[in-house]
């Protein structure tokens, strides 16, 4: 069973228990009375009929409501993208079992990164392999490095979180279903 499907599991087996009822506890306990059940009715008169003051001095916060973006979002709305986690530099060769899994690759704009995609982009093509940028400051930057890699698909992206899922500290890297290269 996967990690996060087995911690569901083992959550609601823990609350499967908390339910469980013996006879000796229900007859220890006093019956539930519901006393009124509307529900779905506003609970406001109920409050109203307290007659609550507000406490001296404090005033009650106004809740304004957002608006709605008028122009879409693009983007150059995402950029900066930064991942602290990872940095331009060596990744060792190794083997990882995803069958199934798109070859995809990360870089960022330095130049380690754009001389590795100039070197690898007649590959990176073959694959169909699909370009994180996961540092990247402008959208100019960005097209600077579409431009070295026609075809290809480059999408700025925060790593950090692949970074520690896949073990990486360093880019540009290639990771395909058998294995992480540079």
């Amino acid at each position: 069973m996967k990690p996060h499907r087995l911690r569901h599991a083992s959550a609601w087996l823990l609350g499967l228990s908390a339910l469980a009822v013996t006879p000796a506890a229900l007859a220890q306990s006093p019956a539930l009375i519901v006393v009124e059940d509307r529900g779905g009715t506003s609970a406001l008169p109920y409050y109203e009929a307290l007659k609550l003051q507000p406490r001296a001095g404090l005033r009650s916060p106004r809740i304004g409501i957002p608006r709605a973006p008028t122009e879409p979002f693009s983007e150059a709305d995402m950029l900066p993208v930064r991942s602290s986690r990872l940095s331009p530099g060596d990744v060792a060769r190794r083997t990882i079992d995803a069958p199934g899994m798109r070859p995809f690759f990360l870089i960022g704009d330095d130049a380690r990164s754009r001389n590795w995609l100039r070197q690898r982009a007649p590959r990176l093509r073959e694959l169909n392999a699909v370009g994180l940028v996961v540092n990247v400051d402008s959208a100019a930057a960005l097209a600077a490095l579409r431009a070295l890699a026609s075809e290809l698909s480059l999408t700025p992206t925060p790593g950090d979180d692949l970074a520690g899922r896949l073990g990486l500290r360093h880019y540009p890297v290639l990771i395909t279903a058998t294995g992480i290269e540079q």
